[in-house]
């Protein structure tokens, strides 16, 4: 077992956090102000610079390298913010993995080159009014009618409704109760009967632009069927990816955090010596230090122990509890050490903090996470209802 970086990875590494701090503050700042994501022009450089596929096959248009690597570069961005991350997340973590696995070979071949390039940016479009953590719950439909497939339905909290150009649809494809008529349609954003609803106005990850999305009688193609109905785990198997990188994102706004904070009490002074000098500052400055180490060492044994396909259940749900608690531990450290500084919004903190707050909601809520950990450790599900 060996817990280093190869050289390789440094690099990789190296590449992107010399990236992200050089070119993506300016457009954090501009999405933290207008709430819109990052724009066309700037995907396209993130995808030239091969970030956007790295734990895709070269076969279809990615690196090939794999998801600790893929995982490594979406730290560094989140570090910056995690409306500029979110394009990384999207295609390493996201939906992405759900057409690469499961998904028709025509679609790995048309639509995932596209997103390693930064041309396309596909999205989720999971939940529903009544459908949240029940995702078992919903009604969106897709009727089957001869080669076609026709789509009916209202979809909320879709981070990147609207601005995003193709989504994978979890949806109703028979009447068969709970999962077992659940399956995944992929549809995009211009066709004829989507339409979306006003961005959400959220406290924090501004610029995410997530929305509601309605389907009034869309007509696609049969062959846009990524998951059929009966493959309900498999559509799950794909979320323990995403639960991945919403960790990841947990973990880069902590470190973030921490790199700030170590900078900001190294340089005030008070009672003529700098903050760092103080027992009581040092006291949290270590704390933050472990929760940061802690999450990254389960993050990357989760990815690591998934190199060959996708991730167990148990090893991103413990994952993602803990980076989502920590992440609030750590902003919540690193605002107090700053005093009243942390709470201005002229300095960055504040927006951490308020970043901080979504991963224990979104991609499944801390306490599920934890009722995920108590069946598998005693292996058996238990019924919410």
């Amino acid at each position: 077992m060996d817990f280093k970086l190869t050289t390789e990875q440094r690099e990789l590494q190296e590449t992107a956090r010399k990236f992200a701090q050089n070119e993506m503050p300016a457009i954090a700042a501009e999405c933290e102000r207008t709430a819109n994501p990052v724009p066309d022009d700037m995907r396209l450089k993130m995808g030239d610079m091969g970030f956007l596929g790295l734990n895709i096959p070269s076969e279809y248009g990615g690196s090939d390298i794999g998801k600790v690597e893929a995982l490594l570069v979406l730290e560094e961005f989140s570090k910056i913010s995690p409306a500029v991350a979110f394009p990384i997340f999207e295609a390493a973590c996201g939906p992405t993995q759900t057409i690469l696995y499961h998904g028709p070979e025509w679609m790995k071949k048309e639509i995932l080159p596209k997103v390693c390039s930064g041309e396309m940016m596909i999205s989720v479009s999971m939940s529903e009014a009544e459908a949240g953590t029940a995702m078992t719950d919903l009604k969106t439909r897709g009727e089957i009618k001869g080669d076609k497939i026709i789509l009916n339905g209202a979809k909320r909290w879709c981070s990147g409704a609207g601005h995003a150009q193709g989504y994978v649809l979890y949806c109703r494809l028979e009447d068969k109760p709970g999962a077992a008529g659940i399956g995944a349609v992929y549809f995009e954003k211009d066709m004829p009967g989507v339409s979306f609803g006003k961005p959400e106005d959220f406290m924090g990850a501004r610029g995410f632009h997530n929305a509601e999305i309605y389907l009034d009688q869309v007509e696609v193609p049969i062959d846009n069927i990524i998951v059929p109905v009966g493959k309900f785990k498999n559509l799950m198997s794909t979320f323990n990816m995403e639960r991945l990188g919403n960790s990841t994102c947990s973990l880069g706004v902590a470190a973030g955090a921490l790199d700030y904070a170590l900078e900001y009490t190294q340089a005030r002074h008070q009672f003529g010596k700098p903050l760092a000098d103080f027992q009581a500052v040092q006291m949290r400055l270590a704390e933050m230090k472990v929760d940061v180490e802690a999450a990254r060492l389960l993050i990357h044994r989760a990815a690591q122990n998934a190199e060959d396909g996708l991730p167990s259940l148990m090893d991103p749900s413990v994952a993602k509890c803990f980076a989502n608690e920590m992440v609030r531990r750590v902003v919540a450290h690193g605002l107090q050490v700053m005093g009243a500084y942390g709470y201005s919004k002229e300095y960055p903190m504040e927006q951490k903090v308020r970043d901080a707050w979504l991963w224990g909601i979104g991609g499944g809520h801390i306490d599920l996470q934890k009722v995920n950990i108590a069946a598998e450790l005693v292996g058996r599900r238990f019924s919410q209802r």
